[in-house]
This record gives structure tokens, C-alpha cells and sequence, in this order.
């Protein structure tokens, strides 16, 4: 049987090696990991620096720009987003997998599996917020402290996914 290289690192150690990044974010810093968040106060510091009487007069931003409430941009979750593009962006680089290419099926042209992505992280971040939480955050994380909520996040994201996926096939395969 012939052995296919790949650039990719093997799964079953990403796995591990990610589960023990998370075990040292939480042991160190009290906190899991998560991504949405970091967007959340990024768009919430934007907003204030834009329309600031926008930001103090919505109930949505209100809260978070009191003059006690330390800058959105100091969150735990903004380092770690930071942190996380940088090291893919290392990754890439080391081993030489830096390009732009769109990947998708043979029945899918480039600008509609760009318009699909988009529209696809539109929802999900959209309904990371309504949940408080992404895939890492509730779901990873929540389960990394044995929480029954992140069990059930993750299970409801996976479902999800997977019905959605075979609505979708066509684009694929």
C-alpha cells in the first residue's frame, strides 16, 4: 500500500496538541479558548471609535462603553485571535503552503463558493451570538469543564452541520 505525504499535520496529534493548548489556556490564564468574542469586542470598539453617541445610546454597545469598562481591544480573546493568525500564518510559511486558491467541486464557480462562505460565516457568527458562544468557546471549551451546555452546543452544531451539508452536496461533489 503506498503511503500518500501530505503537508498536513496528522490529525490525531492536532487533536491532542489542541486539547492540550486548551488545558494550558485554562490552567494559566482561568479562561478557555473561544473566537467570536474577539470579533464581538473588535466590532464593539469600531463601533465606539465611529459613532460613539451610537455606541453609548444602544442597548447592545451601551454596556460595554462605560468609562470603568476596560477597552474591548485588551480582551483575552483579541491576543488569542492575534495569536491564532499569526501562527496558521507561520504554518503556512514553514511549510510552504502560502497561496491564495479557492478550493470546491467540480459544479461550483469561484465567486459562488466565495458568496456560500460568507453567507455561511454570516450565520454562524450571527448564531455564535445568540448562543454566547462559538464552536471553540461553548462548544470546545464547554465541554473541556465538562458542562452540559457545551455538550449540547456541540452536538447541535455538528447536527446542524450535517443536515445542512447534504442540502447543500450538489456544490460539492
Amino acid at each position: 500500500m503506498n503511503q500518500v505525504s501530505t503537508k498536513y499535520m496528522n490529525p490525531y496529534l492536532a487533536g491532542f496538541l489542541l486539547g492540550a493548548v486548551l488545558l494550558v489556556s485554562i490552567f494559566v490564564t482561568g479562561r478557555g479558548l473561544g473566537a467570536s468574542g474577539a470579533i464581538k469586542d473588535t466590532v464593539i470598539a469600531v463601533v465606539g471609535k465611529v459613532a460613539p453617541d451610537h455606541a453609548a445610546e444602544s442597548p447592545y454597545y451601551g454596556p460595554y462603553m462605560n468609562a470603568e469598562r476596560e477597552n474591548p481591544m485588551k480582551s483575552w480573546l483579541v491576543f488569542e485571535l492575534a495569536g491564532v493568525l499569526i501562527g496558521a500564518f507561520l504554518s503556512g510559511l514553514v511549510s510552504d503552503r502560502l497561496s491564495f486558491k479557492s478550493e470546491g467541486g467540480p459544479f461550483i464557480a469561484n465567486k459562488t463558493r466565495w458568496a456560500f462562505a460568507a453567507a455561511g460565516g454570516a450565520l454562524f457568527g450571527i448564531g455564535a451570538q445568540f448562543a454566547r458562544g462559538c464552536t471553540s468557546g461553548a462548544a470546545l471549551s464547554g465541554m473541556a469543564v465538562l458542562s452540559s451546555a457545551g455538550f449540547i452546543t456541540m452536538l447541535a452544531i455538528f447536527g446542524t452541520g450535517y443536515a445542512v451539508a447534504y442540502l447543500f452536496r450538489r456544490l460539492w461533489i
